[in-house]
């Protein structure tokens, strides 16, 4: 078994006002890809630093199976770890850079040559394994630095941002790659990025952090579909989802003049300020007879299949900026003003001082 058991770890750096990671509780299944995905500083690289014993756990503990590790040397883990910086020797060869760990465990030659060339395969790196990494593009060192991994057969994977130095066509070539050699090799991953792009298409769940502290845990889709309060919602999603507040008055949402649709479940808890969650695709063009919110188009963003417009509204309650994605290629222009509705159901509310889901 290589399930991963957070039960109440916490780490506290000294001299600081707040826990990096605050009594975190979370379990990561045998086989799962599980990605923790939040903004800079909340605490995501922290607690799969913790899992790899690179961090110190000051309270709770964190176990491997039914093996207890919190206290456990990194070495005795069975763990392996890709860093974001590939972490490679220049003066040793690919081959040399993905057996190392082999040799320094005193496994025989025969058996490291075997490895290593069983990983290279999987990778595409067996041309490659007699150079050096400075001869090698971002996306093969990241490979190699993978490979590495790949040899020792550990129990569970922890990637740090792997693909952060890459340019974009790269990540998203490598990240399908990670995803599919993932899926082969079956092995628990832990993976920890800052793009929530890179969550919703790699993960079978999806960690979201702030501030050191647990938001959601689900499904991508159930994150999308479903967030349990305004950071998750404003989060995940891109371009992301359009935040706007209003005043729930006798049931029905308000801004300004104009009356937003809400699903009935919502109508029976909504009270005083809350904020409306528009997802920009759940936005329908519409008129101004039909009720729509004016926006005034600043720019538009034409995509071929689809097209993003970005603009602002003037009605009181709403933000600056809205984004409303329309199909095919778009009809307005910079300047023009258009009109939008949506439909009940697409329509996600929140309590503006808690932050916390009232729709069902």
């Amino acid at each position: 078994m290589a399930t991963v058991t957070f039960e109440k770890a916490q780490r506290w750096y000294p001299g600081t006002d707040s826990p990096a990671v605050s009594s975190i509780d979370l379990e990561i299944r045998d086989g799962e890809f599980m990605v923790l995905v939040g903004p800079s500083g909340c605490g995501k690289s922290t607690t799969l630093r913790m899992l790899a014993g690179l961090e110190e756990v000051d309270e709770g503990r964190i176990l491997l199976g039914d093996r207890d590790i919190t206290h456990v040397p990194p070495k005795d883990r069975d763990i392996a770890m890709v860093f974001q910086n590939y972490a490679l020797y220049p003066h040793m060869s690919v081959a040399d850079n993905m057996g190392f760990a082999l040799k320094m465990a005193k496994v025989p030659g025969d058996e490291r040559r075997r490895r290593v060339e069983e990983a290279a395969t999987m990778l595409g790196l067996t041309e490659y394994l007699e150079r050096k990494p400075k001869a090698l593009s971002g996306g093969q060192r990241q490979r190699v630095a993978m490979g590495r991994a790949i040899v020792r057969n550990p129990q569970v994977f922890c990637m740090d941002e792997p693909l952060s130095n890459l340019d974009a066509k790269m990540r998203v070539q490598t990240r399908t790659d990670i995803a599919k050699l993932q899926v082969d090799l079956g092995v628990t991953t832990v993976y920890v990025t800052h793009d929530q792009v890179e969550a919703m298409t790699m993960g079978d769940r999806v960690a979201v952090m702030e501030l050191g502290v647990l938001q959601q845990v689900d499904t991508p889709l159930n994150l999308y579909d479903k967030p349990v309060n305004l950071f998750v919602a404003g989060f995940i999603g891109s371009p992301q989802m359009n935040l706007i507040e209003a005043t729930a008055v006798d049931g029905k949402a308000q801004i300004g003049t104009y009356a937003v649709p809400v699903d009935p479940t919502s109508e029976r808890t909504m009270k005083g300020r809350i904020t409306l969650g528009v997802r920009p695709e759940a936005w329908r063009l519409g008129s101004e007879s039909d009720g729509g919110l004016p926006i005034v188009v600043t720019v538009v963003e034409d995509l071929g299949a689809d097209s993003f417009v970005y603009g602002t509204c003037d009605v009181e309650g709403t933000p600056h900026h809205v984004t409303v994605r329309v199909p095919g290629r778009a009809t307005a222009g910079k300047g023009d003003t258009i009109h939008v509705t949506t439909d009940p159901a697409s329509v996600h509310v929140f309590d503006t001082e808690t932050g916390k889901r009232l729709s069902a």
